[in-house]
């Protein structure tokens, strides 16, 4: 298996292209009367361009090139990593991969991997410290898509074997939301004579969703009417990526508002004062410049093609983050989903993106969830 350093290096040829299409955007009438209640209309979307604007890209790729970067050869596509050793002398090290979701890439989990990976750094007990691997997952930014159906499964798959036969660790963790918690159940399934656990901040429904309970069956039905007026952005990249992908990789500012929309709607409080604007605008500029926003949603094409999934046999801890859709979420759904549930825990603060929006608390409880598994 291959595996070569990396940095980053937009041209400046791609950086003056990018500002050129932002200071041509058309604006049009947004149909919400309020800010954001038709989605990133004109007014929220001028300011956020303005932003991307003066945005300082240069500062960032050489914040980012401060991290040791690789690609992998990982069944015949390539996969970028970021690592984070494990620093001073702990008397614990684990390996933990931290999987982020979409609409993000890598970069939302370097602060949460420093904080880890250096725990006396900020203040937390130094004696466990993770050894971080922080992927980006297969189709965003600069990893490459498999050449069969991207189903949560066959990403995790691909991780086992970064993990195991790349990078040499006898067992590993795993952490995550959204898609990269989807591959951390199947994990849980596929790998967990060599998973220690995985951590969840999206509770895993079982293959048998049908309600049990009327918890479950209140729950459940609150989650279709979410997905009644939230759920367009799926359908549309379910069934005709290549459409929207035609628009958003053609017009900066388009992809800006198709990623903001859903931060916005999905962070725990006003999205400006819990994730710095330049995170955001990070990963906006990885995305527009890799051309990625359209293989982004290959996941979404393919989800048809996931089978249901077994129980997940490795130990699972819940970290249940604070957005609308896992707004009451029953505890017997992830009982049911997974066989060893050891810890369900409701956060405090924290929506879809909790590792950034929260990472002092990310960190303190894998710190505790995966001390407590000996």
């Amino acid at each position: 298996m291959s595996i070569e350093p990396f940095r980053i290096h937009l041209s400046d040829d791609t950086i003056d292209e990018l500002l050129a299409r932002l200071s041509a955007t058309r604006y049009v009438q947004p149909i919400g009367r309020a800010p954001w209640e038709g989605g990133a209309g004109e007014p929220v979307l001028r300011d956020l361009v303005d932003s991307w604007l003066r945005f300082d890209w240069r500062a960032q790729e050489e914040r980012l090139n401060s991290y040791d970067q690789y690609l992998a050869d990982v069944g015949g596509h390539r996969i970028h990593f970021v690592r984070v050793p494990a620093a001073g002398s702990a008397e614990t090290r684990i390996p933990l991969l931290l999987l982020h979701g979409w609409p993000s890439a890598y970069t939302e989990y370097l602060p949460l991997a420093e904080r880890l990976a250096n725990p006396a750094g900020s203040g937390s007990d130094a004696r466990i410290a993770f050894d971080v691997i922080v992927p980006s997952l297969p189709g965003f930014v600069f990893s490459e898509l498999p050449d069969r159906p991207l189903t949560r499964q066959a990403i995790a798959d691909d991780l086992h074997e970064l993990m195991t036969t790349v990078l040499g660790y006898d067992r590993y963790a795993a952490f995550g939301g959204d898609i990269g918690g989807g591959a951390a159940t199947w994990l849980g399934v596929d790998h967990a004579d060599r998973v220690i656990g995985v951590q969840l901040l999206h509770a895993p429904f079982p293959a048998d969703d049908e309600p049990h309970s009327e918890e479950e069956r209140e729950y459940l039905a609150a989650v279709d009417a979410y997905d009644g007026s939230d759920g367009g952005y799926s359908e549309i990249m379910c069934t005709r990526p290549d459409t929207i992908s035609a628009a958003l990789g053609d017009s900066p500012a388009g992809l800006l508002s198709w990623i903001a929309d859903k931060w916005h709607d999905w962070v725990d409080g006003e999205l400006d004062a819990v994730v710095p604007r330049d995170a955001l605008l990070t990963i906006a500029t990885l995305y527009w410049a890799t051309g990625s926003i359209g293989t982004s949603f290959q996941q979404y094409f393919d989800y048809d093609a996931n089978p249901p999934r077994p129980p997940i046999v490795a130990p699972v801890g819940v970290l249940l983050s604070r957005e609308p859709v896992m707004d009451g979420f029953p505890q017997s759904l992830a009982e049911r989903a997974a066989a060893d549930l050891r810890v369900f825990e409701r956060a405090p603060r924290g929506g879809h993106f909790l590792g950034l929006e929260q990472p002092d608390l990310a960190a303190d409880r894998i710190r505790a969830f995966f001390a407590s598994l000996g």
